[in-house]
């Protein structure tokens, strides 16, 4: 159930990704930084899923790896167009937060996994 909560939960972030980045004016500038949210934020699920049927304890820890990665890049991006001045904060607030709630659950997953592989 966890697992098909989470599946969701990523493939809901890509889709609001998605649409943030189709609405991001015809500017040089934010269509190179929508580009590469796009590309990190849909990601996020793609890798999520890859994750969950992983082979091994081994393959599953470096998979949620990139997941992290890609969750974190997302906010980050998202940082740079509030900070430039192309989107205002208020329109990504909760989208950030998404972005942020999902690295660190997908932290605690590789920590909890890492210690696990240990045993």
């Amino acid at each position: 159930m966890k697992y098909d909560n989470l599946k969701n939960r990523t493939k809901l972030f890509a889709l609001r990704i998605i649409k943030l980045v189709e609405s991001l004016p015809n500017k040089p500038t934010a269509q190179v930084i929508g580009k590469q949210l796009l590309r990190c934020g849909t990601s996020v699920g793609a890798n999520y899923r890859a994750s969950c049927r992983a082979k091994s304890p081994a393959d599953f820890i470096a998979k949620i790896a990139i997941v992290v990665e890609e969750a974190d890049e997302s906010l980050f991006w998202m940082e740079l167009l509030v900070e430039s001045g192309i989107v205002k904060e208020e329109l990504l607030k909760d989208l950030m937060k998404e972005a942020d709630e999902l690295t660190a659950i997908f932290i605690s997953s590789s920590k909890t996994a890492k210690e696990n592989n240990k045993k």
